[in-house]
């Protein structure tokens, strides 16, 4: 995939997302994997109208989170998460949306968001049944470096989500639609049990 495919993939994933209202503003940032030696990640540029996007409002960028060609927009300032997640992950994808009921799950479960026996854990690629499945919450940051080192430290491979909490929710897959999918089956789950 070259970055003018990607971009308009992403850029008709942040039109989805903010008809959800899960990109309010300027907020949240989408990333796909363009390859893998050295990574590269297309990345939505920083400070755009997420339902607004096109495809050249992307930049392609490095493990790191920074732009690979001098000229690029500004990518995101989660860039380096995206990028961080993407080579631990082996992700092809990565969702980073600012919607609310996983951010209050956080709130109250600031240890990890606990989820079991529920239907729509097969949907997040776990099982519905007798399989405890824990959403790591990390304290929020600025420093993409820490946000980094905290993802990693409770990263688990059959576990792809992570809560920044009072910020967002970073939910990653093979591909987009994969992506979107874990992250609309983990807005569900969160939702239930703080309604419930």
């Amino acid at each position: 995939m070259n970055l003018g495919e990607a971009g308009a993939l992403l850029a008709a994933e942040c039109a989805r997302y903010t008809a959800l209202g899960w990109m309010r503003g300027t907020s949240g940032n989408l990333s796909v994997r363009l390859g893998d030696d050295p990574l590269r990640l297309a990345v939505t540029a920083s400070g755009l109208d997420k339902g607004e996007l096109t495809a050249s409002d992307v930049v392609e960028i490095d493990e790191r989170g920074a732009p690979v060609h001098p000229d690029s927009p500004t990518p995101s300032a989660e860039a380096g998460l995206h990028g961080r997640i993407a080579a631990v992950s082996g992700a092809g994808a990565v969702v980073h949306v600012h919607v609310l009921a996983p951010v209050l799950a956080a709130e109250r479960w600031p240890g990890g968001v606990q989820l079991r026996d529920l239907e729509m854990l097969k949907g997040f690629g776990r099982a519905a049944h007798d399989d405890l499945v824990t959403i790591p919450v990390v304290p929020n940051s600025q420093d993409m470096v820490a946000l980094g080192d905290a993802f990693e430290a409770g990263y688990r491979a059959d576990t792809p989500a992570l809560i920044v909490a009072r910020h967002g929710l970073y939910v990653w897959g093979d591909d987009l639609h994969h992506a979107r999918h874990r992250t609309e089956c983990l807005e569900w789950l969160t939702r239930f049990i703080i309604e419930s």
